[in-house]
């Protein structure tokens, strides 16, 4: 079968977040799944099952384990499916454990695969629900943790911490301690500030130390958390985002509205690049 290697929320190999994407005839064993993304050692590795037109089964491992929600994998099983797989879906319905996601291509269609060389990109948009948070104390660990940085902070359902600093510089110049960051509890942390950089609305960088992704180069679920809040204190429904990891990558997000009936939805936008399609020697 099938597995390939596509770099997330860039038009650039090399850059954003890379995923391996296995296109499978049913979903695996989790035991085979997360041996498999053990094996990989990416953030992400998704499974994914066709059950029919434009409507898929689809889990996300990390080498620590199953998550609920994954954006960057989710684009990049996007890309292969549309570009390679069933080539020119256009628009995908997947059932996961965080209920239907839907994905649409932006605008264009992409050639690649078996008509072009890899390093071809094609944006499409990711259909997500608001993810729910709440402000909490700035507590003495996470000021610990971020060096007194932190002037708010809030904690969302799948238990992630939000910790807004002053500045980009502080997000782009924190050293993280994973020592620390693994006794906060839940998964890990989300840092993040305003930017003043043209284009720009703002910025972030994630740590997942406890499942085993100490930073994750670019995160499209921390985004479902990161828009609503920086819309609320901005006041914009749209915005660009930069992740500025060591490898960076770029989101472009909307807040749905009651207008519009997309109230309690976040849309994200992004690019992928296929890098690598390769072989396992046995059927999934």
């Amino acid at each position: 079968m099938k597995q390939y290697i596509v770099d997330a929320f860039t038009e650039e190999l090399f850059g954003g977040n890379p995923a391996a994407v296995l296109p499978c005839r049913q979903m695996p064993s989790s035991d085979l799944m997360h041996a498999i993304a053990r094996e990989n050692n990416y953030s992400e590795t998704a499974f994914v099952v066709r059950k029919g037109p434009g409507r898929y089964d689809l889990k996300w491992f990390t080498p620590g384990g199953e998550v609920t929600l994954c954006g960057h994998a989710t684009l990049a099983t996007s890309f292969v499916l549309d570009s390679i797989v069933d080539k020119g879906v256009g628009e995908m319905h997947f059932d996961t454990l965080s209920g239907e996601l839907i994905v649409r291509r932006e605008g264009f269609a992409c050639s690649v695969g078996a008509d072009a060389p890899a390093g071809v990109s094609a944006g499409y948009t990711l259909d997500f629900p608001v993810g729910p948070y709440r402000p909490v104390a700035v507590t003495p660990l996470l000021r610990q943790i971020t060096s007194g940085l932190a002037q708010e902070a809030y904690y969302e359902e799948d238990e992630d911490f939000i910790a807004v600093v002053p500045s980009e510089a502080d997000v782009l110049e924190f050293v993280p301690d994973y020592d620390l960051l693994k006794q906060l509890p839940g998964r890990g942390l989300i840092l993040t500030a305003h930017t003043f950089r043209p284009g720009f609305d703002f910025v972030s960088r994630c740590f997942y130390p406890k499942l085993d992704v100490p930073e994750d180069p670019v995160t499209g679920s921390a985004h479902t958390y990161l828009t609503p809040l920086w819309a609320g204190k901005l006041g914009k429904k749209t915005m660009t985002a930069a992740q500025v990891s060591r490898r960076g990558g770029v989101l472009k997000v909307r807040l749905g509205d009651a207008e519009s009936g997309s109230a309690g939805r976040v849309f994200i936008t992004g690019s992928a690049v296929l890098f690598m399609e390769g072989d396992i020697p046995f059927d999934l």
